[in-house]
């Protein structure tokens, strides 16, 4: 059946391709965005999710075009990289406002409908430093393994109303964010992945569309790395 999905920070990367792994599947698919081209063929509404009267106004406008959001997937995330002893406060707090306290503010708007309907699906795209960690990420490694907190208490607050929570951990991924690697820190970054490579969005959006499926009706709380074994052991 086709299901209203609404994808944050579904306009490139990541995001943009689970959104067309989801309509390829016959979902109807809805991404915000914050800034640069709303992508072609998908509802796309702008949206700051730092702003919690944006993220009402944007699930107001899904569900008017789509209905209730039956999935959602909580994608969108910035960084702010510097090395601990020269991180600002401001941008530790702006790195947590949107990874973190960005997703809580849609899963809770989310989960509105979802309660009423007793179904749902909810997955948070985390990273692989989430648990292994970086350096010069300490902002960025805290709030993606904070969602993997917010994603298990969910899972236990929501469970007994047929609505999974789960999370996505990818690991270097090809997407203009790797891109501005130079060629020493991208072979660098490489050695330290078993596979020897970096994944491919789709290879996430694989990932992310099977928590949003059917079968995956009895996985909720779970961590999925996708990674190339990057965070084994972790």
């Amino acid at each position: 059946m086709s299901r209203s999905v609404l994808i944050t920070g579904g306009s490139r990367g990541i995001g943009l391709a689970i959104a067309r792994r989801l309509e390829a599947a016959g979902d109807r698919v809805a991404v915000t965005y914050r800034t640069g081209e709303p992508p072609e063929g998908l509802l796309a509404v702008e949206c700051d999710i730092t702003d919690a009267a944006q993220v009402d106004a944007a699930f107001r406008k899904v569900e008017a075009e789509h209905g209730p959001v039956e999935v959602l997937i909580a994608n969108a995330g910035v960084t702010r990289d510097a090395l601990l002893l020269r991180m600002s406060e401001g941008d530790f707090a702006s790195v947590l406002d949107t990874n973190l306290t960005g997703a809580f503010r849609v899963v809770k708007r989310a989960t509105r409908g979802m309660l009423r309907a007793k179904k749902g699906r909810v997955v948070l795209i985390s990273s692989a430093v989430a648990l292994r960690g970086e350096s010069g990420q300490a902002n960025y490694a805290a709030s993606k393994a904070g969602l993997v907190g917010l994603a298990r208490s969910v899972a236990r607050e929501l469970g007994s109303r047929g609505i999974t929570c789960n999370v996505v951990a990818p690991g270097l991924t090809e997407t203009a964010m790797s891109s501005g690697l130079s060629d020493e820190q991208r072979a660098n970054l490489v050695e330290q992945i078993p596979l020897a490579r970096l994944a491919s969005p789709e290879e996430i959006a694989a990932a992310v569309a099977f928590l949003a499926s059917e079968e995956a009706g009895y996985i909720t709380g779970a961590v999925v790395p996708v990674d190339g074994g990057a965070g084994m052991g972790h």
